[in-house]
């Protein structure tokens, strides 16, 4: 039995995405990337690769990777602010470097025959209800927005790169491209490509695909030149890993609590960032079944609490718990606050068979600090 807590990744369940990303590939004649900020278990890229066109980059660190590990395949990059130091290197290491402003645009354009330079543009519209993850809002960050641009700031710019979206289906998509070709269309017959971000829920249960390769495909027949590109993180491990952790002490202090031997906060940040309540094999809902507990960590943090869930039977100290989707920004966002080991990574392949592919050792906390 391996030792708790270490995150589980299943490649068959990671293949069954790929399948289905291959699908949208081939129908819809596009290319699809890997967005690494939300998987980067470079263990798997071989598989991956099998699958994608290559690996999207959100800076340095993750373009080295990209070029390391997802060898022959394409290395793409966007930063929202690429530091003067690092130009040189990114142009050696990506064929496309997507920038954000018409300022940087400037830092990439002597190097635009070594590469080939993108900018991302902001059509104002999206449809993400929480605003922290609004790309597209009215004071976002991120891209240019169309009355700050015109055709001539376009010179040596070869695609342009929208993202819109954030764990949404293909209709959401559909009435996003229209506001883009309404705002940007006049600028895309000049263009190589086009990159229209992640946030597309492709691999989720009930995702529209029919429609997702039927939009892409009208826009290809309005632009037959460009190369369209998606670059999904979350879609591509989807439900296709976990967290194993085990209880390690059981209170009642007029509500039953487990202390775990995972974290929220070290472990899967997103549970307290985002909030969300993480799927637990085998439970239920507060109340749902006949014993309830609310499930923290061993930090000193008040509020590293994970959820709360119900079982048809007691917990017992020592149990071990199996939190789903765990591969995506969980191992990519860990950290070792409190001095928290970081969690094992283990691999079942195809057969079946789980062996542990990485751990981590007290040298791991001390080197970060």
């Amino acid at each position: 039995m391996l030792k708790t807590p270490y995150y589980l990744i299943d490649e068959a369940k990671l293949e069954k995405n790929l399948k289905i990303l291959e699908t949208v590939r081939k129908k819809a004649g596009v290319k699809i990337l890997l967005a690494q900020k939300a998987f980067s278990c470079y263990a798997t890229y071989p598989l991956i690769a099998k699958y994608l066109d290559g690996v999207t980059a959100s800076g340095l660190f993750e373009a080295k990777l990209g070029l390391e590990e997802m060898k022959g395949k394409e290395n793409h990059v966007f930063n929202p602010a690429f530091a003067p130091e690092e130009v040189k290197e990114i142009v050696k290491l990506c064929g496309h470097v997507v920038v954000n402003s018409l300022s940087q645009l400037k830092l990439f354009k002597p190097y635009a025959k070594k590469t080939s330079i993108g900018l991302r543009v902001n059509p104002h519209y999206s449809e993400v209800e929480v605003e922290l993850y609004n790309p597209c809002s009215k004071t976002s960050r991120f891209g240019v927005p169309r009355e700050y641009l015109s055709a001539a700031d376009l010179e040596g710019v070869e695609g342009l790169h929208v993202h819109a979206m954030c764990e949404q289906g293909s209709d959401v998509f559909e009435r996003t491209l229209k506001v883009f070709e309404e705002k940007f269309g006049e600028f895309l017959p000049r263009m190589k490509w086009v990159n229209f971000g992640g946030g597309h829920h492709i691999t989720k249960k009930g995702y529209d695909l029919k429609l997702l390769i039927d939009t892409l495909k009208a826009f290809k027949t309005r632009y037959p030149k460009l190369e369209v590109y998606l670059e999904p993180g979350e879609a591509i491990a989807l439900n296709a890993g976990y967290l194993v952790t085990k209880v390690r002490e059981l209170l009642d202090y007029g509500k039953p609590l487990a202390i775990l031997d995972t974290s929220a906060a070290c472990h899967m940040p997103d549970v307290i960032e985002m909030p969300y309540r993480p799927p637990l094999k085998g439970s239920g809902m507060p109340g749902e079944k006949k014993y309830s507990y609310i499930f923290g960590g061993p930090t000193c943090l008040a509020g590293d609490i994970i959820g709360e869930y119900s079982f048809s039977k007691p917990l017992k100290v020592g149990q071990e718990l199996v939190f789903e989707d765990m591969a995506i920004y969980s191992m990519v966002k860990n950290n070792t606050f409190n001095g928290m080991p970081l969690p094992s990574i283990a691999i079942k392949d195809s057969r079946g068979k789980t062996k542990i592919w990485k751990e981590f050792s007290y040298f791991d906390f001390k080197s970060r600090l």
